[in-house]
Parts: C-alpha cells; structure tokens; sequence
C-alpha cells in the first residue's frame, strides 16, 4: 500500500532537499502498510476513478484524502478541528446576504482549508494536466540507463496505470488531461509505456489503440517539433528530421533582440537544453524496446522514410505555421 510521507526525510537516497524536505510530498510503497478493510477501500477507489475516468478526469486526491483522516501522522484532517458544526448556507436569488450569512460562509471555506493543510504547513496535493513532463522523465531514466535503479517495480505499475487512466477514449493521449487527443500526447505516452516494458500484443488493447491512432494521424514523422525532439534522444526518430535549433545563437552578443537569453523565461529554459542535445545530435542507447518502436509507429520502415520531407510534416497540433524568412531558411 502506498503511504504519503508529508515534510519528512523519505526513505530513498537519492532524493535531496535544501530545507529538510519541508512542503515535499514523497510517496511510498510498504507492502505491510495498512488493514485488509483499507486495502480493499484502496483498490475500490482504483477501480471506480478507472471506471468514471472519462467522466472525471482529475483523479480527486482520494487516497490522499483518505489517509489524511485515518494514517497517522496524517491525521491532520482531524488535528486541525474541522468544524462540521457550522450550518450550511444556501442562498437563493431573492434571500438577503447578512453579516452574519457571510461570516458562516467563511468560516465553513476556512474550516474547510485548515483540514487540507499539512502538518508542515503547506497544502499537499496532486499536480496533474501536462501530459508531457512525465516522459521527459522516463526518457531521460532511458537515456542514462539508470530505469530500475531509480524506479521500483511499484512505481512503475503505478506510472503505467496513470498513463492508461488518462487515455482518451478515442485511444490517443492529450497534450494536457483535459485535451483533445494529439499526435505530441500520443506518441510521448505510447512510447513511454513501450520503455516501462508494455507489450504490444492481443491482451494490451489500450496500447494497440494508441499506436493505431498515431498511424491513424500520420505516424510519428506528423509529430511536432517538441516530440520529434524527444522521440529523436530515445532513437526512435531521425536528428535529420528536425528543424534547426541554433546553439550558435547564444554566442551571440547579449545586446542583440534575437539573443535566447532576451528570450521569455520558459521558451528560454526550454531552448538552451534542446539546442545543446540538438548540436550533440545525442542519441541514447539502441535497444531493442526502441527498434520495435520504430517498427510501430510509422507507415513505411524506418530506413526508408525520408527524413527532410518528414521535418515539415505536422498533423493538427500545427498551431504556428512557419511563414516568410522562417520558412525559407527551414528549406
């Protein structure tokens, strides 16, 4: 059972923290943790959130919630003296707000928020939406070879679960969880799941629709530029596929307009990696999970794609056509 450490020194070693982990919220896995009634109460909440995801997208913190009433030391729900006593106001079109109305409201939104705090101090919860930052992780686990060292068999069935959860029912991955499906969602999650050990075969039909929408879309050679970049550090897309991300340009006197550290902050976090593993040309280890990739998720084989035409080739998620001095020099 999984167990929320809350502004404590968790277990493993490789994490790090400059003010004694305060406001960190650390998950982990004690196979001996909790009663076979709280068991059986995890795996219903498992269950229904899996039954209603499409429906319910945000997963509600329930395991969160529930120990925050019933684990120590996370019974802070019932430390801070949530006050259940206060009446319920409901207030009708024509009803007259008092003082006193808006003091009972308040009180009630107060009370409310003191039971979600954190004995730390902080207010614990899920950080979900962007569906990409999760296998920027995975690839990056792959690239250094360090998967099994840093991820348990636990916290891989349980990223492999929320992967599937988050799934559209048309089979694709959004970009962000409440999205459409796309071609970027798509294939960084469909290739994430290929790296955590899925297989692809007749009983895995949640990966099988995954990959029948990317071919359905294009293959990968319509993803934009973001996931052709990534797809290219795992080796499962071609660097020449790419458009140019110009390292030179930092070396660029810092006066000049065009100069990436004039940039905004994050489009200039973002440009100075990739354009740093883009003059690399980086590519990770050639494994086999990422020549089966290349088998799946592309129309032809991968040797004979041609890679140039590939590089102006995007499917929808295309919000900012290049136009003018761009596109010629892109050619």
């Amino acid at each position: 059972m999984w167990r929320l450490k809350v502004g404590e020194r968790p277990s493993d070693p490789l994490l790090r923290s400059p003010n004694d982990f305060l406001g960190r919220e650390v998950w982990e896995f004690d196979p001996d943790a909790g009663t076979l009634e709280e068991r059986a109460e995890v795996e219903r909440l498992r269950q229904e959130y899996t039954r209603n995801r499409f429906t319910q997208r945000e997963c509600g913190d329930f395991l969160l919630r529930m120990q925050e009433c019933s684990v120590p030391p996370l019974q802070y729900a019932k430390q801070n003296l949530h006050n259940t006593n206060l009446p319920v106001i409901k207030i009708k079109e024509d009803s007259e707000v008092t003082e006193e109305t808006v003091l009972i409201v308040l009180r009630r939104a107060l009370s409310q928020y003191c039971s979600l705090q954190g004995p730390d101090g902080h207010w614990p919860g899920g950080f979900s939406g962007i569906l990409f930052i999760l296998p920027l992780m995975i690839f990056a686990l792959h690239v250094t070879q360090s998967v099994n060292e840093v991820l348990s068999t636990e916290h891989i069935r349980e990223i492999c679960r929320y992967i599937y959860n988050i799934q559209n029912e048309d089979g694709g991955w959004g970009t962000h969880t409440l999205g459409p499906s796309s071609m970027f969602g798509t294939c960084v999650n469909y290739a994430t799941l290929r790296l955590l050990g899925e297989v692809l075969d007749g009983e895995n039909v949640a990966l099988s629709r995954g990959r029948a929408w990317i071919l359905s879309h294009g293959s990968a050679t319509a993803a934009p530029q973001w996931a052709k970049i990534y797809l290219s550090i795992i080796g499962a897309y071609d660097w020449s596929g790419n458009n140019a991300i110009i390292p030179e340009l930092w070396m660029l006197p810092h006066f000049l307009p065009i100069h990436p550290g004039r940039f905004w902050c994050f489009c200039r976090m973002v440009y100075m990696p990739m354009a740093y593993i883009y003059g690399k040309k980086f590519v990770g280890p050639i494994t086999p999970t990422i020549l089966a990739i290349r088998n799946e998720i592309y129309h032809i084989p991968y040797n004979e794609i041609n890679w140039s035409k590939a590089r102006s080739s995007c499917a929808k998620d295309y919000w900012s056509p290049r136009r003018g001095l761009i596109q010629y020099k892109a050619e």
